[in-house]
C-alpha cells in the first residue's frame, strides 16, 4: 500500500451518532488525495468501531477504554511506526470542521522568510477570520486564564490554547510518541506550554469550528472551572521539568552548572 505523508488521526469513543458525519466529510476527493485517516476507537460500546470499518479507513480497536490523551498518543506511534511525515489531529464529534485541514497542512509546509517550517499548527476558534463559536461565561474564564498564563512564561500569545484540532511536523509528533513526553489523560494548554519552551515553532491559523450538536462535552457546564485548576498544575509541572530540572527537547535532563 502506498501511503501519503499525511495522517489524520481521530480518537472516538461512543461516538456512533457523530462520526458518520465526519467520516463522510473526510472521503470527499479534496481531502482524500491528501491524506490517509486513522481512528483510534478507545473501546467503544457502541457502533462507532463498526462504521469506521465501512468507510475502510485504518482502525486500531483498544480493548480498555485508557482516555482521549491515551488514543491520541496511540495515533503518534502509528504514525512514526508508519513514515509519516505530517499529522491532522482532530474530534470524532464533529467540531472540527475538515474544511481547515488543507489550510494546517500548507501551513505545516510553509517556510518563511528563510525560517524553519512550523513544527506544530494550531486551528484556532478566536482569531480574526475565525467563524463565530460561542462559548459558554465558565469556558470563557478558562480560555482567558491559560492565555495569559502561557504568554507570560513564554512571551507568546497563543489565541485558543485549547484547541484539539492540531497539525505536527514528524519531529513534534516522533516526540509527543515517547514516554513522558505527553500527557495521556489532559493534553491541553499544558502541551503547547511544553513545546514552546522546549524551542519547537508553534503558529496559529483561524478555523472553522462547530458546537456538538449530539452528545456532551467533557467540559461542559462548571466542569472548566475545576479543569482550570487542574491544567494549572499540570502547567507548573511543565515549567518545573523544563527550567529547574532542564529537560531538554530529547527528553534528557541537562545538569548544566
Amino acid at each position: 500500500m502506498v501511503r501519503k505523508e499525511l495522517l489524520i488521526i481521530i480518537p472516538a469513543h461512543n461516538e456512533e451518532e457523530n462520526i458518520p458525519r465526519v467520516l463522510e466529510q473526510l472521503a470527499q476527493p479534496e481531502i482524500a488525495k491528501m491524506a490517509d485517516v486513522l481512528v483510534i476507537d478507545d473501546a467503544s460500546t457502541d457502533l462507532t468501531g463498526r462504521i469506521v470499518k465501512t468507510y475502510h479507513y485504518h482502525l486500531v480497536t483498544q480493548v480498555f477504554n485508557m482516555g482521549y490523551g491515551s488514543a491520541l498518543q496511540v495515533g503518534y506511534k502509528y504514525a512514526v511506526q508508519n513514515h509519516y511525515q505530517y499529522v491532522i489531529q482532530m474530534d470524532a464529534d464533529g467540531q472540527h470542521d475538515p474544511c481547515d485541514i488543507p489550510a494546517i497542512y500548507q501551513k505545516l509546509k510553509e517556510k518563511t522568510d528563510g525560517e524553519e517550517s512550523p513544527n506544530i499548527v494550531l486551528a484556532s476558534r478566536f482569531m480574526e477570520g475565525s467563524a463565530p463559536f460561542p462559548v459558554s461565561v465558565s469556558k470563557k474564564i478558562a480560555y482567558k486564564f491559560f492565555r495569559f498564563l502561557i504568554y507570560i512564561l513564554t512571551g507568546k500569545r497563543i489565541y485558543d490554547p485549547t484547541t484539539g484540532m492540531q497539525g505536527l511536523d514528524r519531529s513534534a509528533f516522533c516526540y509527543y510518541s515517547k514516554s513522558d513526553h505527553f500527557d495521556d489523560k489532559y493534553p491541553d494548554a499544558n502541551m503547547i506550554l511544553q513545546m514552546i519552551l522546549l524551542g519547537f515553532q508553534v503558529t496559529q491559523i483561524p478555523a472553522v469550528m462547530h458546537t456538538r450538536t449530539v452528545g456532551q462535552s467533557m467540559h461542559s457546564g462548571l466542569k472548566p472551572i475545576w479543569y482550570m485548576f487542574r491544567m494549572f498544575f499540570s502547567m507548573m509541572v511543565v515549567l518545573f521539568r523544563i527550567k529547574v530540572l532542564k529537560f531538554d527537547r530529547e527528553g534528557r535532563e541537562s545538569h548544566v552548572e
